[in-house]
């Protein structure tokens, strides 16, 4: 069998569903009966929960303990694009190991950007809901999400509905009946709040070799406040990578502004070369071997900020990118 022919059977059979429970008791009972079909038709099933779900769970299947595996949320859930990441990771190498798994997480958003920073990581989060509907696909396995609707509000969980293609309830898996594909979800268009009339830092860019000078302004900027060498760096990457793009495609002054509300800092990236940019960009792993490489700055930038939103309209590509302190900082804690 063909690697193509393997990779489209897989997608035939991955399925990523949503369990929206108002009460616990709704939620065990969504869950336990897919843990138990889980272990009789996967290789290994895999819990990313809290340790709330973990206690309801843990005494309703103890029986399974010898095929379930519990792991700790924060191995996974830090930067949104290194949860996405981490995730898609597991799932090709268990792939290539010819094993099927199935996930069962609960994202971890506690640690809320808010409305006033203009990007809501909610809905950034629900951005890479609908992306792994496609990159994960090709490894033949299964995710299952738990949303608690005691958590969240009504409009995350209307997202939910529309990024995850099937609803799982007591009943069993029911096709999502507001699911649409991740090229359509990905491409809707949120515009972003303004920056504030008064910014740390507004530079201009016109030349490569200026770069250099932007890399030193960032690092100090981030040191000022309270970034360590580490999260540091990786805030001036991802902001170069962003900035140097725009100067290599879009041929154009690239302005790159700063400013910070409470612990988060915020970095945007304007250009007026009027190129648009594909709804998709960043969410894919760059393929480093072809003749042609490109996506490498969107997709590492995805990788070291915590929320990266894209603004694309004709003659403007705005990127914005959001580092919390708390969530850069929370693999060092």
């Amino acid at each position: 069998m063909n690697v193509d022919h393997l990779d489209r059977r897989r997608a035939e059979t991955f399925v990523h569903s949503a369990v929206i429970a108002e009460t616990d008791e709704e939620m065990v009972a969504a869950l336990e009966p897919q843990l138990r079909r889980g272990v009789t038709e996967y290789d290994e099933v895999l819990l990313v929960v809290g340790e709330r779900i973990r206690s309801l769970l843990g005494e309703r299947v103890s029986d399974l303990d010898e095929v379930v595996r519990w792991a700790d949320p924060a191995a996974f859930y830090q930067r949104l694009g290194f949860a996405y990441e981490g995730f898609r990771r597991y799932l090709a190498a268990q792939a290539d190991a010819g094993r099927r798994v199935l996930v069962v997480a609960e994202p971890d958003l506690a640690d809320s950007l808010g409305a006033g920073r203009g990007v809501d990581r909610a809905s950034a989060y629900l951005a890479y809901e609908a992306a792994c509907n496609d990159t994960y696909a090709p490894y033949g396995s299964a995710v299952t999400c738990v949303w608690g609707s005691r958590h969240h509000p009504a409009s995350v969980l209307d997202g939910v509905r529309v990024t995850h293609s099937h609803l799982l309830t007591a009943a069993g898996l029911q096709p999502s009946p507001t699911y649409v594909p991740p090229g359509t979800y990905l491409a809707r268009r949120v515009p972003l709040l303004p920056p504030p009339d008064h910014v740390d830092h507004d530079w201009s860019l016109t030349e490569v070799r200026q770069l250099s000078g932007l890399r030193r302004s960032l690092g100090a900027w981030a040191a000022a406040h309270h970034f360590a060498d580490e999260p540091a760096d990786d805030l001036v990457v991802a902001v170069v990578e962003v900035a140097s793009n725009g100067l290599r495609h879009a041929a154009t002054p690239v302005r790159v502004r700063t400013w910070h509300q409470e612990g988060t800092l915020i970095v945007q990236c304007d250009d007026s070369g009027g190129i648009p940019v594909p709804p998709t960009a960043g969410y894919h792993r760059p393929d480093i071997t072809a003749a042609l490489p490109g996506g490498r700055g969107l997709w590492l930038a995805r990788q070291l900020a915590d929320v990266v939103h894209v603004d694309s309209v004709p003659g403007r590509t705005s990127v914005r990118l959001l580092f919390p302190h708390a969530v850069m900082h929370r693999h060092l804690a």
